[in-house]
């Protein structure tokens, strides 16, 4: 029987603890939530676990206080993944050769980093 704070689960509550699954987890919370960023832009929904567990750190295995990134419907896992393997294969973003210099910049720069021509649209 599964037990919440206030008592037993209900039906609801049941399914929906069986029904999410741990898509990522990670000891730095921003790598988390930069997950569920692109996820939730995906419009799937999601739920953290260990939100405040690590206060916990030096009595639990350091691993067991990581921030845990969940999809709250299991069908929405393999989105989720092909999400998330998108937004890393898209890679960096296109250099640009500067035409004044020749100069190769990053897309960062909206100016040449070596004459200072701003870069053409």
């Amino acid at each position: 029987m599964l037990f919440s704070r206030s008592g037993v689960f209900d039906s609801l509550q049941r399914k929906q603890f069986y029904n999410m699954k741990l898509i990522y987890t990670h000891e730095n919370r921003f790598l988390v939530y930069n997950i569920q960023n692109i996820v939730e832009n995906a419009h799937i929904a999601t739920t953290l676990k260990n939100e405040y567990a690590s206060s916990a750190a030096g009595d639990l295995v350091p691993h067991e206080t990581w921030l845990e990134l969940w999809v709250v419907e299991d069908d929405d896992y393999r989105l989720a993944m092909t999400a998330i393997d998108t937004a890393f294969k898209q890679g960096s973003p296109i250099e640009w050769v500067c035409q004044q210099c020749s100069e190769r910049n990053t897309a960062s720069f909206d100016v040449c980093w070596q004459c200072q021509t701003e870069r053409p649209d």
